[in-house]
């Protein structure tokens, strides 16, 4: 009686020629020494900095959670209407938001660099200060 015996397994060897050797450990170095701009999306740092603050009105500005654009919230008297301008470190105005008493709006579009702020309600300054955009 014939007796079959199983052939024998063997392995599997992938050589990978040297230029394609190399163009993996070059794609790997280049991805591994990135820059976080090439990958990922730097974000920028928005700091608010109040100098006047009114004990009447309660005027909020912050960023949202990622950055990216600046709430301008204002609770006071009823009726009234809130200005907010923002000038440039030279003096010129970037910006104008106007809103009414308890509303938020949103203020985007705004260039990194040092700006200075100012709310005002009826010709009278409420809050000044400082917005610095990384």
């Amino acid at each position: 009686m014939p007796v079959f015996v199983p052939a024998r397994k063997r392995p599997v060897v992938h050589i990978l020629s040297s230029l394609t050797l190399c163009l993996v450990l070059t794609a790997w170095s280049v991805a591994a020494n990135a820059s976080p701009a090439a990958g990922q999306q730097l974000r920028d740092t928005i700091v608010v900095q109040k100098k006047i603050t009114s004990k009447k009105h309660k005027i909020k500005l912050y960023p949202n959670a990622n950055h990216e654009v600046l709430f301008f919230n204002a609770i006071g008297e009823e009726g009234r209407i809130y200005q907010l301008f923002l000038f440039d470190v030279e003096g010129k105005l970037v910006k104008q938001a106007n809103i009414k008493n308890k509303q938020t709006t949103i203020v985007n579009h705004i260039d990194k660099g040092n700006y200075l702020f100012e709310v005002f309600s009826d010709d009278e300054r409420i809050e000044n200060g400082q917005l610095i955009i990384r």
